[in-house]
């Protein structure tokens, strides 16, 4: 994809996802890549690439894309990325009933100046974008990356409207978009507050694990590396223009995958959990059909549940003493 001589853009690595693909880009490819996200770096066992012995081929910037588009600008034309990856959005469905104008404003306003400024340059090659399956509301049957948008929430909203505006962008000037639509990523160094890790750190305190709707809502769980070989593949041997999806072979009701953590880790799941009332919005299921980038691109899922919350279980207890001085609560942040 590119040598040591070119620079790849990781927007929004400070994210779950987007320091896994900078582990995986530093693994793979040859290029540096300058990760930039609206916080300060995460402390090295959130983020995979800190365990690396040499980090000479990245460098991190705080820039917020609502706030510092100018300076994020400046040193996009600086430094000339060939490949850029965006992973920035405000991407929590329950919180945008009660902001939408920030989720608008992040993954569309802002988004918008970027994406003019950058059809204008003549480095960029690649721009992949990560949108979400959630564009589709609930999944029926068959969901090909064809599939008419149709969102539930503000969040699913603001994205279905980025996933929109890039497109006209394609087609009006050639954009070199490419889209990814991913389903529910887990693994170690999850957000806290998500249901996985969550119902770990929840299970170890001895705390009741909450399953809205008694959790019978069906996710498509996929390891975030999993999800990173994707990405990359679809980075490299895409078609431009062309958006693909990554998800596992079975869907997956969210109750019973709280009841294999609590079996991993010997909890009766009826003793850890209770039921609560279903969140406002929630798609009752996320099945889509990857079939595209598996066929076209020899992409596969590697990583099997079992396998994946084990890895997850050793991450929360071997930093339990960070990990238990932490906010289980979403963090919003405009």
């Amino acid at each position: 994809m590119c040598d040591t001589k070119q620079t790849i853009v990781v927007l929004g690595s400070n994210a779950f996802s987007g320091q896994d693909f900078v582990d995986l880009l530093l693994d793979e490819t040859d290029c540096h890549v300058i990760g930039i996200s609206r916080r300060d770096e995460l402390p090295a066992f959130r983020l995979k690439y800190k365990q690396r012995s040499d980090l000479s081929r990245f460098e991190y910037h705080r820039f917020n894309f609502n706030t510092d588009m100018d300076a994020l600008l400046a040193l996009l034309d600086a430094r000339k990325p060939t490949h850029i990856v965006n992973f920035a959005a405000q991407s929590e469905v329950a919180p945008s009933w009660e902001h939408p104008e920030h989720w608008y404003q992040t993954n569309c306003v802002a988004l918008a100046r970027l994406v003019n400024h950058l059809r204008q340059c003549d480095y960029l090659e690649r721009y992949l974008h990560v949108s979400s399956p959630e564009v589709y509301g609930t999944c029926v049957g068959t969901v090909r990356e064809d599939a008419p948008m149709n969102p539930s929430t503000p969040y699913a909203a603001s994205k279905a409207a980025a996933d929109a505006l890039l497109e006209t962008y394609r087609k009006q000037f050639g954009f070199p978009v490419l889209t990814v639509r991913a389903t529910n990523v887990y693994g170690a160094r999850q957000q806290l507050f998500k249901i996985m890790p969550r119902s770990v750190i929840y299970v170890k305190l001895g705390r009741t694990i909450e399953l809205h709707g008694g959790g019978h809502a069906v996710k498509s769980y996929i390891h975030v590396r999993d999800v990173s070989r994707g990405e990359l593949a679809i980075l490299q041997r895409g078609c431009v223009g062309e958006c693909y999806h990554l998800s596992p072979d079975r869907g997956i009701a969210v109750c019973d995958v709280v009841r294999t953590i609590c079996e991993q880790m010997n909890v009766p799941f009826e003793q850890a959990t209770r039921t609560v009332d279903e969140r406002p919005g929630q798609d009752a299921a996320y099945v889509i059909d990857s079939s595209k980038a598996r066929d076209q691109l020899q992409w596969r899922p590697a990583v099997e549940l079992g396998p994946g919350i084990d890895e997850l279980v050793e991450w929360v207890n071997g930093y339990w003493d960070q990990i238990r001085e932490l906010s289980l609560t979403y963090d919003h942040l405009a």
